[in-house]
């Protein structure tokens, strides 16, 4: 038998799985942890903890390519993050499913009905 948070689960993915699989919404809800990596490399880089690395920055440093460069981290890392929970929940949801799906012909076989269709 599933759980009530597992019947809660499937009847929320049901009804949001499209909406959360949106590129768009995947940027704008991701977009705080990918904004979390690209201040932790500016914080990285602005301590200076890397005496050598600090010297190179400095004598080629273009503060354009720098935003770019986080800018770009913090997309991907949003993207990616927001697919990798869409995934997620897309495995879990299917083995939810599958198990309903199991435990119902369990319980057709339990009471003598046949087989009514394959999903």
């Amino acid at each position: 038998m599933l759980t009530q948070r597992e019947e809660k689960f499937i009847i929320w993915w049901q009804e949001n799985r499209e909406k959360e699989k949106k590129t768009m919404r995947q940027l704008f809800v991701g977009l705080p942890v990918g904004l979390l990596f690209g201040g932790g490399i500016l914080l990285s880089l602005g301590s200076g903890w890397y005496q050598r690395a600090n010297m190179v920055a400095n004598s080629q440093f273009n503060p354009n390519v720098l935003t770019i460069a986080v800018a770009a981290i913090a997309v991907f890392i949003a993207i990616f993050y927001k697919k990798y929970k869409w995934d997620m929940y897309e495995q879990q949801y299917r083995e939810l499913m599958a198990k309903k799906h199991k435990q119902e012909k369990a319980a057709q076989a339990a009471h003598g009905h046949p087989e009514q269709s394959e999903n």
